[in-house]
């Protein structure tokens, strides 16, 4: 990426990114959608855009004591976030399309946004991952006011951006699908899920 960029430029190519990463809460975010629509996963994907700006706002304002408690805790946090993601995998793998997109099985869109915001928010290795972006694209961790607010405000209208292209073909494709398709869906990204949160479990407890 050429540093010459704007910074603001810069934060949202950066927030963009990070969030086309595939892992667990990626996964999450695409079944979702696919269950139960597009304003359901769009509401999911904006929780972890919040989370990756929480996040990236720590790292660029410099809040040093809060990046320790995070760290200090890492191993509790990991535990707790994958064993939900196991137990979500496995509940996904066993689903079938007819009875996940039933509203009674699901919390609202506010339920959405703040279950996924808090599951993204289990993982605190992320502010290192940031910290570290920041460094080696020329962003000055504990920068002023102004520029940390405006790589904060960018990270989470990049992230922002992704969730929104991805729901949106997501929602395309939905409905262009059969059943069958849907369930081997269901097992394939349950399957990850349970995987990736077991393999958090084995790293915390190393």
């Amino acid at each position: 990426m050429d540093i010459s960029l704007p910074l603001p430029l810069r934060a949202l190519i950066v927030g963009f990114t990070i969030a086309a990463a595939v892992g667990p809460i990626s996964l999450l975010v695409i079944r979702r959608t696919i269950a139960h629509g597009r304003a359901y996963g769009l509401a999911s994907g904006l929780g972890v855009a919040m989370a990756d700006a929480t996040y990236a706002g720590i790292a660029a304002f410099g809040l040093t004591a809060v990046t320790s408690t995070l760290v200090a805790e890492r191993v509790w946090l990991e535990l707790i976030g994958g064993s939900i993601i196991v137990v979500l995998g496995i509940r996904i793998m066993r689903s079938k399309p007819g009875e996940v997109a039933e509203e009674a099985d699901r919390p609202g869109l506010v339920g959405a946004y703040v279950s996924i915001y808090g599951l993204t928010m289990t993982n605190p290795a992320t502010i290192l991952a940031f910290g570290a972006v920041f460094a080696g694209l020329g962003f000055a961790v504990g920068a002023s006011f102004t520029d940390a607010a405006a790589i904060t405000a960018s990270v989470w209208l990049g992230s922002t951006l992704w969730w929104i292209v991805l729901t949106a073909f997501l929602a395309w494709v939905r409905n262009r699908v059969s059943t069958r398709a849907l369930t081997w869906v269901n097992r394939v990204s349950g399957a990850a899920l349970a995987a990736f949160g077991i393999l958090a479990i084995v790293a915390a407890t190393r």
